[in-house]
């Protein structure tokens, strides 16, 4: 799986007022490497934070370990079409909004990808500038990312607001704390392997030190075990960690 570097995260102004998208992550499906390059960079220089990847088992992939705000699809895909692949059936798992990004600039292409389930369709080429606040205007848009509760017990996490509860007590996290719950609860009973936790916790391009994943999960099993059970997180030697779905 390939990845782009797509710079600092700035503080954008938007219609007079602050607006921070420095954790708006996007996944950009594009199979020609060059095209998503430009738009890697271009985006990274508003305030975006994006992984690239060349066809859909990539991209499905990428979906599985990382929670992503937005995606830019192609539709002319080295294995498969995109417009097909966005109308799949995903029960209790929504894609986040879809921008269509693509050379099909026909009538009936356009109402065809907003039919499928794109939430906006664009046509090559385009301005950064356009794209970005194409992008802004999507998760701008009320419930474009309000995903479910998810539970583990009596253990919940509010994806869309990152945030977390072990019944009546609220548990501080950091956002990479944040993101390693979220993998966890989804999996909740089942083991996580170290290298998928590192590429839910960090861009395909950064490096990752070696202590890093097991100081995160060191940190947020001291968490959980304040709020919630003193053994939810264990480490699975040779394998990875798991947390125990007790169903309290």
């Amino acid at each position: 799986m390939r990845g782009f570097v797509l710079g600092a995260c700035l503080a954008m102004t938007v219609g007079g007022s602050a607006a921070n998208w420095c954790d708006m992550r996007v996944l950009i499906i594009e199979d020609n490497d060059r095209l998503a390059g430009l738009v890697s960079h271009g985006l990274a220089q508003h305030g975006f934070s994006g992984d690239g990847v060349g066809n859909l088992d990539e991209a499905e992939v990428a979906l599985a370990s990382v929670t992503y705000d937005a995606i830019i699809l192609d539709l002319g895909l080295p294995d498969g079409d995109g417009l097909e692949w966005l109308r799949r059936d995903r029960p209790g798992h929504p894609l986040p909004p879809v921008l269509i990004l693509t050379a099909r600039d026909g009538m009936g292409d356009r109402v065809a990808g907003l039919d499928g389930g794109a939430d906006d369709y664009l046509v090559k080429p385009v301005e950064i500038e356009e794209l970005a606040a194409r992008l802004r205007a999507l998760l701008r848009r009320p419930g474009a990312r309000s995903l479910p509760i998810i539970r583990a017990g009596k253990l919940a996490f509010d994806v869309a607001a990152r945030t977390a509860r072990s019944g009546d007590n609220a548990i501080e996290l950091t956002r990479r704390e944040a993101d390693l719950l979220e993998l966890l609860i989804r999996r909740a009973g089942a083991v996580v392997r170290r290298s998928t936790i590192e590429e839910a916790l960090y861009r395909f391009d950064e490096p990752v030190t070696p202590n890093a994943v097991e100081a995160i999960v060191s940190r947020l099993r001291h968490k959980l075990s304040d709020a919630d059970h003193p053994d939810r997180l264990v480490t699975v030697r040779g394998m990875g960690y798991l947390l125990r779905d007790y169903g309290d």
